[in-house]
């Protein structure tokens, strides 16, 4: 099946992923940091207001992939929240110090997840050796691997993707993300064989309020006065040219 899976930041955003025809959402929250688990209530009301598949991200917080066993704990939590919510699935990574995929541990993850499948994050450009990274995955029953190829975004990584489609040979998804917009799907999926593609489709909402403290600041971005939305429009845009290319 040819289709996009939405980042989606919010039930804002899930609800625009639907709109423009994703075919599922990778739902979470803190984009800045590349995505962490979503609460409870985003997870639930996706669940109750939505019918596109919603696939929480099981990532306690930014930065590495190494885990100490009280973060490990929490997303075991998380894992039975989502299976109780009826989430379509998980998505998640776990390393090792050494750049390895923590075999052990995921396999804890997958087998608590059951019957949900679960899919793999962009841990996975994280690891040193990518095809042995594949290979595990595969050994360990994930569906499918979100990877840039390892690079900065998709696109630099086109080459790598290609190749690892090549390994994957039909034994797990290789889904490209990272950077990928309606300027460079159609050249993605040329040339990587990829079927399915991972999109944030972000737009910057200007926040209504009128009046805006000049002088205090609650975050590091530079304009808090605006927030990042999934944009309806550009997911259908990709959608559309994802159909016309098929």
């Amino acid at each position: 099946m040819t289709g996009l899976e939405v980042c989606a930041n919010s039930f804002s955003s899930a609800l625009a992923a639907q709109t423009g025809g994703a075919i599922r959402v990778e739902l979470c929250e803190n984009m800045a940091e590349g995505g962490t688990t979503p609460s409870f209530g985003q997870i639930k009301l996706c669940k109750e207001k939505l019918s596109i598949k919603i696939w929480p991200i099981i990532r306690p917080r930014g930065g590495d992939f190494l885990y100490s066993a009280d973060e490990f704990d929490l997303m075991k939590e998380d894992v039975k929240i989502c299976k109780e919510l009826g989430c379509s699935g998980i998505v998640t990574g776990v390393l090792l110090a050494n750049g390895e995929i923590d075999k052990g541990r995921c396999k804890v993850l997958i087998d608590l997840a059951y019957p949900m499948p679960v899919a793999f994050h962009r841990a996975f450009d994280m690891s040193k050796d990518l095809p042995r990274a594949l290979e595990d995955l595969i050994e360990l029953g994930f569906l499918r691997v979100l990877t840039s190829g390892g690079a900065e975004s998709a696109y630099k990584g086109i080459e790598t993707l290609e190749k690892l489609v090549k390994q994957a040979n039909g034994r797990i998804e290789i889904m490209p993300g990272a950077g990928i917009n309606e300027h460079n799907i159609l050249e993605i999926k040329d040339q990587t064989g990829a079927h399915t593609f991972h999109s944030s489709a972000r737009i910057k909402i200007k926040s209504k309020m009128k009046y805006k403290n000049p002088t205090s600041k609650m975050g590091s971005v530079e304009d808090e006065y605006q927030y990042d939305q999934t944009s309806a429009t550009l997911v259908k845009h990709m959608v559309n040219l994802l159909n016309s290319n098929l």
